[in-house]
């Protein structure tokens, strides 16, 4: 009774799998900065990174000429978005500041001597060739003084360069707003 749908099941699932052949992931390559930060702080935990619901989207999302946020379902960033940028904060202010830094849920015994939590009202790739990062830092401390702020970055880059372009954008953009905090923040 149940073979007459093995092959209708089997035809399903290679139309499915032919379809989502065309789906092309983007990784995001962060340039390396040789810059090196002082810091207040011997270790730094990234508690929470929160982004707009279009950039936190798989969905790789740029503005048109008529401010219309648009995204395909075949043009995809290779890894989640919340999760590779609060990954790429923490690799940077590693990489700067030379203190420990791990994001939540914290690995190590010793709790950290800082939390940060980052929070972007906008990170867009813009119609006008203009890759902007907006919005918040906190560091939160047990002894001592918090802190809080607000940045407002951007990076230009080729619109004509597809997702490849926006991908060195936006590592390049994360790697501006990791010095910003480092800078301005953990100080």
């Amino acid at each position: 009774m149940f073979r007459p749908l093995i092959p209708a099941l089997f035809a399903s699932f290679s139309v499915l799998v032919a379809c989502s052949s065309d789906v092309n992931r983007y990784t995001v390559q962060a340039p390396a900065s040789a810059e090196t930060i002082r810091i207040a702080f011997g270790s730094v935990e990234i508690r929470d990174v929160s982004l707009p619901s279009y950039a936190a989207a798989d969905e790789i999302t740029t503005e048109r000429p008529d401010g219309v946020l648009a995204s395909t379902t075949d043009v995809l960033w290779a890894d989640s978005p919340e999760r590779a940028v609060e990954l790429e904060l923490a690799r940077h202010l590693a990489k700067l500041t030379g203190a420990r830094v791990a994001s939540d849920p914290w690995p190590f015994e010793a709790f950290p001597d800082a939390r940060l939590e980052v929070r972007f009202e906008q990170l867009l790739a813009g119609a006008d060739g203009i890759y902007r990062a907006q919005g918040q830092y906190f560091v939160a401390v047990e002894t001592g003084r918090e802190r809080a702020g607000l940045f407002d970055l951007s990076t230009p880059y080729a619109v004509e360069g597809g997702p490849q372009a926006l991908a060195a954008a936006r590592g390049g953009l994360i790697l501006d707003v990791a010095e910003f905090i480092a800078r301005n923040g953990l100080r």
